[in-house]
């Protein structure tokens, strides 16, 4: 962990964070201004500077985690967001954090790690597990083919997402997104999820 940790630290402290659009994704806010329940306890892996989080407790979502492996974006949310409670800002790699949680939003976090097939395979692993039976995960993937010489963003195709995702989950949409930001016009898929509640893999 403390590698990845360094190597996510360093690109905070050099502003080396492209991803960072500044403000809740449209996608995202579109679908959680959707949402009647705010008392679902939701988390943002490799949430970053979590622009979303803070629009979402600003909106009366109070049970809303957030993760990072580096802890400088979780100061920065704390700055802006002082109410923000500090035992759901979580320091850790999303690969050893143990929760449940009825809602998890993807943006960005899928593609920031190295696309091997093991990695891509513990992550629907690890989201089935982060979820509650019922619980689904909401959000963004990026759709461009890998190539060898890929860098971040990590990209994929919604074939490859699916097989990768459907072994445990139900698809409820999972289709080009609509609303994107204008830089991320054509370029991503929004998905959402479902934990099937007999909660076990759908193989």
């Amino acid at each position: 962990m403390k590698n990845k940790e360094a190597y996510w630290s360093k690109r905070y402290k050099e502003n080396n964070t492209g991803w960072d659009i500044g403000y809740p994704s449209t996608p995202i806010k579109t679908y959680v201004d959707q949402l009647e329940n705010k008392a679902i306890k939701l988390l943002i892996p490799g949430a970053g500077n979590a622009y979303e989080a803070e629009y979402l407790f600003n909106n009366g979502f109070h049970n809303v985690y957030v993760l990072d492996i580096s802890p400088m974006p979780l100061k920065a949310l704390k700055t802006r967001v002082p109410d923000f409670p500090e035992n759901q800002l979580i320091q850790d790699d999303f690969f050893d954090f143990n929760e449940s949680f009825d809602l998890i939003l993807e943006q960005t976090f899928f593609c920031s790690f190295e696309p091997s097939r093991e990695n891509r395979s513990n992550y629907a692993k690890k989201m089935h597990e982060l979820l509650r039976p019922g619980g689904k995960l909401v959000g963004l993937w990026f759709d461009h083919p890998l190539t060898e010489d890929a860098k971040r963003p990590f990209g994929g195709t919604q074939k490859e997402y699916d097989s990768y995702l459907s072994p445990y989950f139900e698809i409820k949409i999972f289709e080009k997104c609509r609303n994107s930001i204008k830089p991320r016009m054509g370029f991503e898929l929004f998905g959402i999820f479902i934990k099937p509640k007999k909660n076990e893999p759908n193989k």
